[in-house]
């Protein structure tokens, strides 16, 4: 009985189900008002005015029922949610952007033909020699990169101890920090001195984003198998598995979402960059299948070019944007389907 009566007298002091929305649909009211009676409403200034009153009314409302503790919890409630509203409003909108702009010249027509012959404001012609050379380069990056990062990160965390390790993850760091032309001046530079100042390819582009997109590899890696229980690892060292089996069949299946996520991370990081491309990989109004032979377009090259090229060019620019964007989250849902099948099962 007296378990009861406690459990009622909890429940008779906390507001009703319905008192934060009549109190959002208040403050936004009176935010609104407010609004009305300045130089006009602004939707922004609304939202943000709304957000506030609800918060000090809600707040003021449960910590005189319900007490200070629920209070606290109610106003932390509604910081995290403001919060994550407010991130996702740059986010949305450039989607929305994006595909309203793009959506004018994105169609199957864009996506199989290229530009040569197409001059002026003429609105045919598409991106499909682009869109394979952004595939090619970063393919090509991605196979440069991702072994050296991967190995890179198991050696720091499996292996590494002592001065070597520090000045990996010391140069690591720096790189991180390092500037998309400079890795295009980067590439260029080696090519010229092996090639020669006329030599223009693909391969070249691959170098400049494998340099942008190595420490990006490393770094989520790292902390990826640094989150794999060492319990796990003892585990297999007790049954006489070899370290390297060990790392191979246990530490890396265990953390492959991760990894998976951390690569996907580094690709997208790296196939919208445009300053390394313009430098090395160059531009080209045809198809171009070759990466270590003639130049190469690319899809934010020529975003680039035909938005500077302004009027129809503009379009084009959106849709080659919006399709950038469809291949990173192609791409990006290949990679959960991969670490999906290659992650260990749940029993």
């Amino acid at each position: 009985m007296v378990t009861l009566s406690l459990e009622r007298q909890i429940e008779a002091r906390r507001l009703p189900t319905w008192a934060p929305w009549a109190t959002g649909a208040g403050a936004l009211a009176v935010a609104l008002a407010v609004g009305l009676l300045g130089s006009g409403p602004s939707v922004a200034g609304v939202i943000a005015l709304a957000v506030v009153l609800y918060a000090v009314v809600l707040y003021a409302a449960s910590r005189t029922v319900e007490g200070p503790r629920r209070a606290t919890d109610r106003l932390a409630s509604i910081l995290v949610t403001s919060a994550f509203a407010l991130a996702m409003i740059p986010l949305v909108s450039l989607v929305w952007i994006v595909a309203s702009r793009g959506a004018r010249l994105f169609s199957a027509a864009f996506l199989t033909t290229d530009m040569v012959g197409i001059f002026g404001e003429m609105t045919e012609g598409g991106a499909v020699h682009a869109i394979v050379g952004t595939l090619l380069v970063t393919g090509a990056a991605a196979v440069i990169s991702i072994p050296i990062g991967l190995l890179t990160a198991i050696y720091l965390v499996e292996y590494g101890r002592g001065p070597l390790a520090r000045a990996i993850t010391f140069l690591v760091d720096v790189m991180t920090g390092i500037p998309s032309i400079v890795a295009g001046l980067f590439a260029f530079a080696l090519f010229t001195l092996i090639f020669g100042p006329a030599y223009r390819a693909g391969i070249m582009g691959a170098v400049a984003l494998a340099v942008l997109m190595t420490p990006v590899v490393v770094r989520s890696v790292e902390e990826m198998l640094r989150l794999v229980p060492n319990e796990l690892r003892e585990a297999s060292y007790a049954l006489g598995v070899p370290k390297w089996l060990t790392i191979v069949k246990v530490v890396l299946r265990t953390a492959m979402a991760g990894i998976v996520t951390g690569i996907m991370l580094a690709i997208a990081r790296v196939i919208g960059e445009t300053a390394p491309l313009l430098i090395t990989v160059g531009q080209l109004n045809q198809m171009n299948w070759d990466l270590f032979d003639g130049r190469m377009m690319t899809l934010p090259v020529f975003a680039y070019r035909q938005y500077a090229q302004g009027g129809v060019g503009i379009d084009r620019a959106w849709a080659a944007a919006l399709t950038l964007i469809l291949i990173v989250m192609a791409l990006n849902l290949v990679a959960r389907l991969v670490s999906r099948y290659f992650a260990p099962k749940a029993r």
